[in-house]
């Protein structure tokens, strides 16, 4: 993960106490100069990957608790789920995957709910600009005045 990040000229910073965040992601512009706000990466290690029967789609358990905190974030929080037996990883960005689901609802998820990520979302440096790309996406749509209280 770190690798593909230093790639693109990002780097990460590992999150010490796991609170469903393992690393922060930061992105910088061509120039150097880092950029507003930050990406929240989740990462999972297996080493029986769960794939279905098709082949291409990985059904991944995730605790309720992780869910509820990654779906309070307004950046992205990509899950990243590490093959260690092929030594390849893929990834979900996890607002986009719920507020996708049909009649998804929160209040109904049991203490785990299953993610299915796609085998061809690999984690590379193609896949690190996708996730600047989809954070300036949503800082774009930030309203135009924020009131502080004082």
């Amino acid at each position: 993960m770190e690798r593909q990040a230093l790639l693109c000229g990002y780097s990460v910073e590992r999150i010490l106490h796991d609170y469903g965040v393992d690393l922060v992601l930061y992105t910088y512009t061509e120039e150097g100069e880092v950029e507003a706000e930050t990406i929240k990466i989740q990462l999972k290690a297996t080493d029986n990957l769960p794939v279905l029967k098709d082949g291409e789609t990985i059904a991944f358990p995730v605790e309720r608790a992780d869910l509820e905190y990654w779906l309070g974030e307004w950046l992205p929080v990509i899950l990243i789920v590490f093959d260690a037996q092929e030594e390849v990883a893929y990834w979900v960005y996890v607002q986009a995957y719920f507020q996708n689901i049909a009649r998804f609802n929160l209040a109904l998820v049991g203490e785990t709910t299953t993610i299915h990520l796609n085998k061809s979302d690999l984690v590379d440096p193609s896949a690190m600009r996708l996730f600047a790309r989809y954070k300036a996406s949503i800082i774009r749509q930030r309203p135009e005045v924020i009131h502080y209280d004082v």
